[in-house]
């Protein structure tokens, strides 16, 4: 059961199910289709303004 507890885990990071589940906790809201749109923009628009190195 253990295994399968971290398995379920690691996808859900790897998903951004847990990045998702903090941001509603910091920011005090609802889980909702409007909130997520909202979560993903801002997720995505930090995660490729960051510059990558060669």
């Amino acid at each position: 059961m253990r295994f399968w507890r971290i398995i379920l885990a690691i996808l859900r990071e790897l998903g951004d199910e847990n990045a998702y589940t903090r941001h509603l906790k910091i920011h005090g809201r609802a889980n909702s289709p409007e909130e997520y749109r909202r979560f993903q923009t801002e997720h995505f628009k930090a995660k490729y303004q960051r510059a990558k190195c060669c």
